[in-house]
């Protein structure tokens, strides 16, 4: 499930990584008392949050250009 960050605002991509590092924590806390049933959803949101975080540096070059 790829999302398109690259058509997001420099807010949206902000709250996007607040929401994606809450769930990296909650999904973390499940899996170290044994009650997370799919780890690789660990993997998944991690991608996710350096995707956006990729996306927030483009952004961030791309303004210092201007």
């Amino acid at each position: 499930m790829k999302n398109n960050y690259n058509n997001m605002s420099v807010k949206e991509l902000q709250a996007e990584e607040t929401k994606l590092r809450s769930e990296l924590f909650n999904l973390t806390f499940q899996n170290k008392v044994n009650q997370l049933q799919d780890t690789s959803r660990i993997r998944i949101v991690k991608r996710n949050i350096a995707r956006v975080k990729t996306a927030l540096k483009i952004k961030e070059t791309a303004g210092a250009k201007e």
